[in-house]
């Protein structure tokens, strides 16, 4: 387990293996600045490791809706851990088959439950589990949850010229690409100010970055193309609303997905905008372009 992100003086771990996100997700939390989504290694298949220390104070099963042109369960479940560092904060999981019964520990990595394709989810969306650090007495609503913070290094990024990159697994209408980047990320102009981009585009309609200190009403421009402007900011991060613009693969639109890996390999996940239009080989090179 590696740690990726912090809130409320609560330290998130993500397997080695796995892949994170803080903007990845339609849900109100990501675009509130205030949740991580954690995707454990796809090939194995393990149940999702806990992300933290604590004792389980709740475990809640909800009703879900059906898949979105897949099969889902009825439910999903809300799991609430006390945090063992911050007493005044517990830890909410969301997608997650918590097998611990309510008052038992666990460790950090220890296994929670097998993960929920959710019918929360989009056809295109992992199994993952979503994260988020609240007030020990607001531990269910979806607003309120205390703001979160990567642990990327921010200092010295350079602006990412081309996004290229190898196929490294592929469907139809789906793809994970490996980047030729050494950032942790794609990194965009963000106000004259370098930062990494996060979370799914022009899919959501808006999207994340992270870098230090940005400036509210101030333009993104990806590979010289303006791509969105600053609507909310914190520090570390901030939130940008899509302007007009479109991401082809040849000449297929594709959304793109910016997602991290703890080693700190560039990773993008790659879906056609006409459902199983998008077909790549593996380890094939590809190119994204910004119109």
């Amino acid at each position: 387990m590696v740690p990726v992100a912090t809130s409320s003086g609560v330290t998130i771990y993500c397997p080695i293996d796995g892949r994170y996100a803080f903007y990845n997700s339609p849900y109100p939390a990501h675009h509130l600045m205030s949740g991580i989504d954690i995707y454990p290694n796809p090939i194995i298949n393990e149940p999702m490791p806990s992300p933290i220390d604590g004792k389980v104070l709740l475990v809640r099963y909800v009703k879900a809706p059906s898949g979105h042109g897949f099969e889902a369960p009825k439910f999903d479940v809300v799991t609430i851990i006390k945090s063992i560092i911050d007493p005044k904060s517990v830890i909410k999981i969301l997608h997650v088959e918590t097998k611990a019964k309510e008052g038992e520990s666990v460790a950090l990595g220890e296994a929670l439950g097998p993960l929920i394709r959710s019918g929360y989810f989009g056809y295109q969306t992992p199994l993952h589990a979503h994260v988020e650090v609240r007030p020990v007495g607001d531990p269910l609503r979806v607003r309120g949850g205390y703001p979160i913070d990567s642990l990327f290094y921010l200092n010295d990024l350079d602006l990412t010229e081309e996004i290229t990159g190898v196929v490294t697994s592929s469907r139809l209408g789906y793809a994970l690409i490996k980047l030729n980047l050494t950032t942790p990320g794609v990194v965009a102009d963000i106000g004259g100010i370098p930062g990494i981009l996060d979370g799914g585009m022009p899919i959501y309609g808006w999207f994340g970055a992270h870098l230090k200190n940005p400036k509210k009403n101030t333009p993104v421009k990806l590979l010289g193309k303006k791509i969105g402007n600053v609507t909310d900011i914190r520090p570390r991060t901030c939130v940008a609303d899509c302007t007009d613009f479109e991401l082809m693969i040849e000449s297929t639109h594709v959304d793109a997905f910016f997602i991290f890996l703890p080693g700190g390999e560039p990773t993008l996940a790659i879906t056609s905008r006409k459902l199983g239009e998008l077909d790549l080989d593996v380890n094939s090179e590809v190119s994204l372009m910004v119109r």
